[in-house]
């Protein structure tokens, strides 16, 4: 009976301290869930809205091109005796770059020159004849009027007369086409003279004196790049912003920080079908030859512009399921906290986004720490630190 008794006493005692352990072990869960509810504070950073000029961009990339590239090709065959120009050399149009060598050419020029010579002293002896037989037609015809010459003499004058005509004709046409030979050579000799067809550099040079070149060789490869032109495609849904005459700004690697201004020059009139892009030429002055074709760019065009926009900073901007806005900052109960404001946006530059609906001329808006807020989160404001004075230096 005692067994049983202590028994009954040793359970009662555990239950009692298993109830003591099993609530003190509720309350520190609940502490533990609460303290893992409660949301930090954040501290964020605020800026107004402002007004000011804003400019609607488009941006493309590309290589930029010489207005001009040229391949110089001979056009006669032969071999090379000189090549005058090196790579970076400036070159006007019409200077010389290369020659051939024309001592055959020469030959075949002079020898067409004596037949020229020739054919013109023909013509020369055949007008002599025509007149000779002009004067006895006209003796032998008057004769006859008399009835002091028989009929078959004047018959035999007139044919001799039209027999001289007929050797003025041909000596005339042997003539010209002795002087159609001799220009054939002459400019086949002049080809010999291989010159630039624009004003710029020499870009690459192929051929060295002595190589033997064929028609339509290339030697000398000139580019012409007082103006440089940027071949892009623009996207299906920016042609329509995208004008002639629309302002670019160009950007190279070689130039940082430096912006080279031009324009739309050019526009194709149809879409590649497999890109669904359309072909646009962006020209830009290049009077001191510092940018070079080749050279990989990024071209801003803009496309709209409005004088007095209301514009907050890029970064204030948030999307919060589906909808675009930015976060102010209210005061609560419990302190101050974030309140996400929904906003219409247009314009759109890199830095600033337009505000068309949704927020006033005074308003203010949290700029960094606003990709971490969500509504109703509690912020502290960070105060901007002023810049100590200089002390001023003693004399």
């Amino acid at each position: 009976m005692k067994k049983i008794v202590l028994a009954l006493v040793s359970v009662s005692v555990l239950g009692g301290i298993a109830w003591v352990v099993w609530g003190r072990s509720g309350e520190s869960s609940a502490a533990a869930a609460g303290t893992a509810l409660a949301r930090p504070t954040l501290t964020v950073e605020v800026a107004p809205a402002t007004r000011g000029a804003m400019a609607d961009l488009v941006t493309v990339v590309g290589s930029l091109e010489g207005e001009a590239s040229v391949e110089v090709s001979s056009k006669v065959n032969g071999r090379l005796e000189d090549v005058a120009v090196r790579i970076g050399d400036r070159v006007a149009k019409g200077a010389l770059l290369a020659r051939v060598e024309a001592r055959e050419i020469q030959e075949q020029v002079n020898q067409a020159q004596a037949s020229f010579e020739v054919a013109r002293a023909t013509v020369k002896q055949r007008e002599a004849d025509l007149k000779f037989a002009q004067t006895n037609l006209d003796r032998s015809r008057s004769l006859f009027e008399r009835q002091l010459l028989p009929r078959q003499t004047l018959d035999d004058a007139d044919a001799r007369h039209q027999s001289s005509q007929a050797q003025v004709e041909l000596a005339k046409a042997q003539f010209m086409q002795a002087q159609a030979r001799l220009d054939e050579l002459k400019i086949t000799l002049s080809s010999t003279e291989i010159r630039s067809p624009v004003n710029g550099f020499v870009g690459k040079r192929m051929l060295d004196p002595g190589a033997f070149v064929s028609s339509n060789t290339a030697v000398v490869s000139m580019v012409q790049i007082d103006r440089v032109r940027l071949v892009a495609n623009v996207v299906e849904k920016d042609l329509r912003r995208v004008r002639v005459g629309s302002t670019a700004d160009v950007e190279v690697d070689a130039f940082p920080g430096e912006v080279f201004r031009g324009s739309v020059a050019r526009m194709a009139p149809v879409l590649d079908p497999a890109t669904r892009t359309a072909q646009m030429e962006v020209e830009v002055p290049n009077g001191d030859f510092r940018l070079k074709p080749g050279m990989y760019s990024r071209v801003r065009l803009t496309v709209a512009t409005k004088a007095q926009a209301l514009t907050v900073p890029v970064n204030a901007v948030v999307t919060v399921e589906g909808k675009r806005g930015v976060f102010q900052v209210k005061d609560a109960a419990a302190g101050k906290e974030a309140d996400f404001v929904p906003i219409q946006t247009g314009l759109e530059d890199g830095t600033r986004v337009e505000v068309l609906n949704g927020l006033g001329d005074q308003a203010h808006v949290v700029t960094t720490g606003a990709a971490a807020l969500r509504d109703g989160a509690p912020v502290s404001v960070a105060v901007a630190v002023a810049a100590p004075a200089s002390t001023p230096r003693r004399p």
